[in-house]
């Protein structure tokens, strides 16, 4: 005979149904949230799920190797692809084809080279004309500035000694600007001040003639009275 089951209030008369039942006529428990309770899930859907994961991680890890390859083949492209190969190849094959004439003709370029080139015409065809033009104006250009260059390669040496002495040019540079400033400062502070001054002159010009009008002028004595004086005292 099969248990009871104490959840279930129909099968079940005891005080735990009976308090059930209670609950479900009551509407604070109803018979789905039961229902729920009693599904059980099976191990066997953790483990699909774990297997799913597994199986998602070994793809992941397949795509990101995938990815590494690609990266690698696209940095070693130029020396791998058989495109640039085929370029690198034909490019080679050029070099060594000009290589071989050149090893062909080399008593004759020795003989030409030892020759004076003064006074000489080079025979050039019409369609290089203007890039021999173009040329021959980089050459003057080079030669005008070739003593500059020669003197800047003259002075490589020497550019240590040059950069500390515009480092010591630079500093007293610096202070020189420092004391301009101050004295720039002092100069406008000498200006303000002597504005200042100039504003008070009038403001005193005008009390010293306010207190000379204001003064009491004495009258000089008549020359009667000193007369007068000087007979009393001879007497």
């Amino acid at each position: 005979m099969a248990a009871a089951n104490p959840w279930d209030p129909a099968t079940a008369p005891n005080a735990a149904g009976l308090l059930l039942g209670h609950f479900i006529t009551s509407e604070l428990v109803t018979e789905e949230m039961l229902n729920i309770s009693k599904k059980s899930t099976s191990c066997f859907v953790n483990f699909s799920r774990l297997q799913q994961i597994t199986d998602i991680q070994a793809e992941i890890y397949q795509k990101n190797l995938e990815i590494e390859l690609l990266s690698l083949e696209k940095d070693a492209a130029d020396v791998v692809h058989p495109s640039f190969l085929a370029q690198k190849c034909h490019s080679l094959q050029s070099m060594n084809n000009h290589l071989e004439a050149v090893l062909k003709e080399k008593r004759s370029l020795r003989q030409r080279l030892l020759k004076p080139m003064c006074q000489g015409n080079l025979p050039v065809e019409a369609v290089y004309h203007r890039y021999m033009v173009h040329l021959l104006e980089l050459a003057v250009t080079f030669i005008e500035r070739l003593e500059d260059h020669l003197e800047t390669i003259r002075n490589i040496p020497h550019l240590d000694a040059d950069l500390k002495k515009m480092s010591t040019a630079l500093a007293k540079m610096d202070i020189l600007v420092t004391e301009t400033e101050e004295l720039a400062e002092n100069v406008l502070k000498w200006r303000e001040q002597q504005k200042e001054v100039s504003s008070y002159i009038p403001k005193i010009l005008a009390e010293k003639n306010s207190l000379h009008k204001h003064d009491v002028i004495v009258p000089p004595l008549p020359l009667t009275s000193k007369v007068n004086v000087q007979t009393i005292n001879a007497k």
